[in-house]
């Protein structure tokens, strides 16, 4: 063979054809060649398989949660289902349809394979998250506070909601709500420090909301340009001011119903980074999301399994909790300006300077932490019995599958069919049925 390789082309293709082996090509590819073909079958091939794994991973822990789908109701057929609370918010530099997104990827799947339902509570802006957490409290020890002692509290009149004509209209009808533990599943660090303020808020500060500052002296302007000033406010309502602020905490009264155990929740890891300098950083999580597809499967399988202890606090002196550490690496991934104090805009000319309270800077703000409130917060943990019962799900390779692969295959069991001696019939009913 190495003597035949040593001679010229047209003598080598001949003596190949001799043994009735193919002719080999006049040349091989140059080196250029090689290295393109060799990295753009390598980043392919890397990207099928992560992507197939990922799959693999949400299916594996769908499929562990799956007979959960199949338990009935405890208080009947009638009754309402668990519901747990997802909170999402737009990551920083970002808008809402990335965290949407990241929802429908990976936590969704495992969610609708346990039957559960969820209900959404989404923030556009920083302080939406934990306005509506600070305000499902508030509301929470209303009814409490009203049910036991059989009198409205609060200064402010409450009006009802669309959840409370909901809860009406099911109570009318005899639906009965679920009698259980719930759960929230909130996605991201900047969202997850939002939540825990939302909490201390709700629980610390009174129900009443803080007075509003007085408004200066507007100055006096051309009748003409009322109009102008009339369609330039914003539209959307403007956020609830917090209560209070994290130095009052050690200071505020505990309310007399608070719960001995907090609601269960998570933290959902939400990697998000921007910038033309990381895309480094964003290539090597691309090439990995099958790691964070069963990271996130295995939280959301524990939310599933509602099976949750309390947040553990470091031992020592220093007196921190886990809720501080929780997802704190991806600050290192958030844009600079999230760190940058926010300066006041210059009054123009002959317009008066407003006074105004700066706004809460959660997401830059270190997470402060009562330990009347940390102390009853919980979080979801899976079992090792479910995780190794998890580990022992096989899913199918037709279900991971992409179209190419699936597509040969049905084509090779059609052959298949073919081949065994299967007549040939039109893809018709039977004509013979009446």
């Amino acid at each position: 063979m190495l003597t035949i390789c040593s001679l010229p082309v047209r003598q080598r293709n001949a003596a190949l054809r001799m043994l009735g082996l193919p002719a080999l090509p006049r040349k091989l590819p140059s080196r250029n060649w090689l290295i393109f073909w060799t990295l753009s079958t390598t980043i392919s091939a890397a990207i099928i398989y992560d992507r197939r794994e990922k799959r693999r991973a949400t299916a594996k822990w769908a499929r562990a949660v799956s007979h959960l789908a199949a338990e009935p109701l405890p208080a009947g057929p009638s009754s309402m289902p668990r519901k747990i609370t997802v909170y999402l918010e737009a990551p920083p530099g970002d808008g809402l349809r990335v965290a949407q997104d990241h929802f429908a990827e990976y936590i969704k799947p495992v969610l609708a394979g346990s039957g559960i339902d969820w209900d959404f509570v989404v923030g556009r802006r920083q302080g939406d998250v934990r306005a509506a957490v600070a305000e499902r409290v508030r509301r929470t020890r209303r009814d409490v506070e009203k049910d036991l002692l059989g009198r409205d509290v609060g200064d402010e009149a409450q009006l009802p909601t669309e959840q409370d004509a909901i809860e009406a209209i099911r109570k009318r009808n005899g639906i009965a709500e679920y009698d259980g533990v719930r759960g929230d599943v909130v996605v991201g660090r900047h969202t997850w420090k939002e939540y825990v303020r939302g909490l201390h808020e709700g629980w610390l500060g009174p129900l009443a909301p803080p007075p509003e500052p007085e408004p200066l002296p507007a100055p006096e302007t051309p009748e003409g340009e009322k109009p102008e000033e009339a369609e330039a406010k914003p539209k959307t309502p403007p956020q609830p001011r917090p209560h209070n602020k994290p130095e009052q905490y050690p200071s505020e009264p505990l309310p007399m119903f608070i719960p001995a155990e907090l609601g269960p929740a998570t933290p959902v890891r939400f990697p998000h980074i921007l910038g033309f300098l990381n895309t480094p950083t964003r290539m090597r999580r691309f090439f990995g999301r099958r790691y964070l597809a069963d990271e996130i499967g295995r939280e959301v399988a524990a939310v599933c399994f509602c099976t949750y202890r309390e947040f553990r606090e470091t031992p020592g002196d220093s007196h921190e909790y886990e809720q501080e550490g929780a997802l704190a690496r991806e600050e290192k991934d958030w844009l600079k300006s999230v760190w940058k104090e926010e300066k006041p805009e210059p009054a123009k000319e002959g317009e008066v300077q407003k006074v105004e309270e700066p706004k809460e800077r959660i997401w830059a703000s270190p997470m402060v932490l009562d330990p009347r409130i940390a102390g009853r917060m919980r979080r979801f943990e899976i079992t090792p019995e479910d995780e190794e019962r998890a580990r022992r799900v096989v899913v199918p390779e037709e279900e991971i599958e992409g179209w190419t692969k699936g597509s040969i295959r049905s084509l090779w069991r059609w052959g298949a069919r073919k081949w065994k001696g299967d007549a040939w019939q039109p893809n018709v009913g039977n004509l013979d049925d009446e």
